[in-house]
Parts: C-alpha cells; structure tokens; sequence
C-alpha cells in the first residue's frame, strides 16, 4: 500500500522543559531537575509523528534564520519529514516553549510563537496544488487562525479530509468549523471554543453536541486516560483509554492522538478504529519524558491497537 499523504500546516518551537515539585507562584524560586531542551511545536510534533506512523509527511511552517531553526532542519532530516514547504525568515525568531512539569507529570507550557506568527493566509494559498494532492491536511491553533482557517479551506475546497486541533483554543467563526471534517480539541479546549472558562462546569456532552451543531462533521473530544467522546452523524460514542502504564509525561500525548488519527483515517480506517489508534498512540506518548522521544513509531502502536 502506497504511504498516505499528510501536509501538516503549523507551528515549529524549541520546547525546554524543567520538573519540580509544582508550578511557582511570583517571587518563587524553585529547584528543578531532569532539563531538556528539544524540537517542539504542535505542527511539527505531528508531522514528525506521521512520519514515524508511515505516513508521507510534508510540514509547512516558518521558523527563524537562527540556531534554533537549525534544530528543525536537522530533525526533519532524521525523521523523513518534507521540507519544501519550510521557509526561513530573518525577521522573527523561532519560537520557543518553556514546560513546566510536576511530580505527577502534568504540564503547564509558557509559549512565545516567533516566526510562527509570520503565517497567513497567503502564505497558505501557495500550497493549494500541495493540500489538493494530500490525503489528509492538519493544522493546528498555535498559528494566526487566518492561517488555519485558509488551510482547512483548501482541503475543503479539494475534497481533502481536514482536521483541526485547536490548540491553544481560542473561539472560532462558524465559517471555519465548517470546513473541518475533524475537529479534536480536549474538554478545557472545547470550553474556550464556545466562549467558555476553561473550568465551566457545563457538561462536556452538552457541549459537544452544541459545537457540533456549528458546523463541524465529526467532533472528538479527547479525555486524557477516559479516552474520547465521538460525536459524528452516526450518533454518540464513547471510546476507552489505553493505560501506558506509568505516566511519566503527558506533554505530547495530544500530538501523538493527532497524528495517529490522521494515519489511520488516511488508511481507510474507519472513525471509531481511526480513534482507538490514536487513543493507542496517545498513550504510549505519556510513557517517557519529552515529546519527541515518547512520539511512538508504527510497530509499537499497532502492537498495542491489536491486543486491544
């Protein structure tokens, strides 16, 4: 079987990451351990997971002239991610991402996008002949939504199965939901898409179903180890978490969701299989510290997928 083709529209950051033994409050000076500093970004985390999945995997993003835009090219190098649609600029820096975990490996991430900011939408429309031969296009929040939105568009436009994470959420017009075949955000996220605090105690199935009915083709709110609520035309189905074992850190977890469910769909499995893999590959992610490093490759989450 050919490898499917997934163009992931988004962002590129160095993420660095300190645990202790919980987040500082101001004027609180903390000792921290296990440092790492790594390639990170929300777009680029998938796209190296489409690729380590078996997927044909092109990023297009902008990243800074610097030091740190060099750790982006050398990883897509390593891991077979197409560049053609990575630009460089001298006029932002790359982004970077300070990661905050705690002793139970819950995160909470400070982020300063950069060069990913330069992204609009015309820098999207050059890659329409891209998106249009693409199984499946992704993109994410941490860009200006003028870029998401156009790239959704185009997929849309090309009959080219779109999927949206909208992270970091932020509320969306009804116009760009309703370009997305499959919108996943978590249950704080879906709360801030319908203009919500991230803690409102509203329930999460009365939300669902009132987002959906904005546009949005198949919603999958993820749950971290209670797994994912599916909402598609179909009805409602709730699908269980995979335990990994251990949880170490959760940083990538939703990444690694995203990305399998891309592969899977792109495969020609159908919804709730597509979710159940990537529940899979969402866990295992949680079993090792860092993001790149816990991004699982395809031998291990179909082994995990067929003994479940």
């Amino acid at each position: 079987m050919a490898k499917p083709i997934i163009t992931i529209v988004g962002s590129f950051a160095v993420g660095m990451t300190i645990r202790t033994t919980h987040m500082p409050i101001f004027g609180e000076t903390l000792f921290g351990s296990d440092f790492d500093m790594g390639p990170g970004g929300k777009g680029s985390n998938q796209a190296v997971a489409t690729a380590r999945l078996g997927a044909q995997s092109y990023f297009a993003g902008i990243i800074g002239d610097d030091k740190l835009g060099e750790i982006a090219v050398d990883l897509y190098a390593a891991e077979g991610v197409d560049t053609t649609y990575l630009q460089k600029t001298q006029q932002m820096a790359t982004g970077v991402g300070f990661i905050i975990l705690n002793e139970k490996g819950e995160n909470g991430i400070i982020l300063d996008m950069g060069a990913n900011k330069l992204m609009d939408g015309a820098f999207v429309e050059k890659l329409e002949a891209q998106i249009a031969h693409s199984d499946v296009v992704m993109t994410v929040l941490e860009l200006p939504t003028a870029a998401a939105a156009k790239a959704v568009e185009l997929g849309k436009k090309h009959g080219v199965r779109t999927i949206l994470n909208p992270a970091p959420a932020s509320k969306l017009e009804n116009a760009v939901l309703q370009n997305v075949d499959y919108l996943t955000p978590n249950e704080t996220e879906l709360r801030i898409l319908m203009g919500l605090s991230p803690d409102d105690p509203t329930p999460t199935l009365e939300l669902a179903n009132q987002l959906r009915g904005q546009g949005v083709k198949n919603l999958i709110v993820t749950q971290g180890g209670k797994g994912a609520l599916v909402i598609a035309d179909a009805g409602l189905v709730e699908v269980p978490g995979v335990s990994p074992g251990e949880i170490v850190d959760t940083t990538g977890a939703g990444d690694a969701f995203n990305a399998a469910l891309a592969v899977a769909l792109a495969e020609g499995k159908n919804l709730l299989d597509a979710v159940r893999f990537a529940n899979c590959a969402g866990a295992l992610a949680c079993s090792k510290l860092g993001v790149i490093p816990a991004l699982a490759r395809r031998e291990q989450v179909d082994e995990l997928f067929s003994s479940r």
